[in-house]
C-alpha cells in the first residue's frame, strides 16, 4: 500500500490524505490488476468464475487494506463510503455492482468500520470516463464539472459529523470525479474524509481502462 495526497483544485477546497493498493499501468499489461476490469462487466459478458476469482482478489486487498490505514491515520470508527459508477445506479445489473458489494460483505466482516457504501447513490447518468470515445453513448452525458456529484447523487444525511473513508477502483490525476466526490462529503457535513483507490494510474497518464 501506498501513499499520496490529493492537492485541492477547483473541485476540491482542501489537500487530502491519501492511499492506493498498486499501479495501474494499462489493461492487460503485465502486473496490471486486471480484476478491476472484469468487475466493472460493461458489458455483463464475464464469466462467473472470473467475477467469483476478481471479487476475491478485491476482498482481500480490502481487508487488508483497510485496517492499515486505520492504524496510520488513528480514527476510529471509519465510515466507508463508495464513489459511484458514472450511470444511474439503477441502469446497472447485480453482477455490475460487485465491486460495491464485495467492499460491503469486506467491511461488515471488519471492526471498527461502518458500512456507508450506499450513502452515495448515482441517480443521474454521466459520462462514462473509463470508456474510449469511441464508445457507445460515450459523448450523451455530461463531463465532469466542479459540483457534479451533489448535482447527479443522493448523498445520506448519515454522512454529517463522520469521519469517512471514501473508495474507488481506480484513481486518475485530472478525471477529478473523486476530488469532486470528497467535496460532496465535505460539504454536506462530513468531518473528514480520507481517500482510497485499489490502483493509481501509473504516472497520470489516462490509460484505456476497459
Amino acid at each position: 500500500m501506498m501513499r499520496f495526497t490529493i492537492n485541492a483544485n477547483e473541485y476540491l477546497s482542501c489537500n487530502i490524505r491519501a492511499f492506493y493498493h498498486g499501479d495501474y499501468v494499462g489493461f492487460r499489461r503485465s502486473g496490471n490488476p486486471d480484476f478491476l476490469n472484469y468487475l466493472k462487466n460493461d458489458y455483463r459478458n464475464q464469466a462467473p468464475q472470473i467475477l467469483r476469482d476478481s471479487r476475491a482478489k478485491l476482498y482481500d486487498i480490502i481487508v487488508k487494506d483497510l485496517p492499515a490505514i486505520q492504524k496510520e491515520i488513528k480514527i476510529y470508527p471509519l465510515t466507508v463510503c463508495v464513489v459511484p459508477r458514472a450511470k444511474d445506479h439503477n441502469c446497472y445489473s447485480e453482477n455490475q455492482l460487485f465491486f460495491l458489494s464485495t467492499i460491503s460483505n469486506a467491511v461488515n466482516a471488519m471492526r471498527g468500520f461502518y458500512d456507508g457504501t450506499r450513502y452515495i447513490i448515482r441517480h443521474t447518468s454521466t459520462k462514462t470516463t473509463h470508456l474510449g470515445r469511441n464508445a457507445t453513448n460515450f459523448s450523451n452525458y455530461p463531463s465532469p464539472y466542479p459540483g457534479i456529484t451533489k448535482s447527479t447523487c443522493y448523498i445520506s444525511e448519515k454522512v454529517r459529523g463522520r469521519d469517512i473513508l471514501l473508495i474507488d477502483d481506480i484513481y486518475t490525476k485530472t478525471v477529478n470525479i473523486d476530488e469532486d466526490a470528497i467535496e460532496a462529503l465535505l460539504s454536506n457535513g462530513a468531518k473528514s474524509v480520507t481517500f482510497y483507490a485499489i490502483a493509481k494510474t501509473v504516472a497520470n497518464r489516462h490509460l484505456l481502462i476497459l
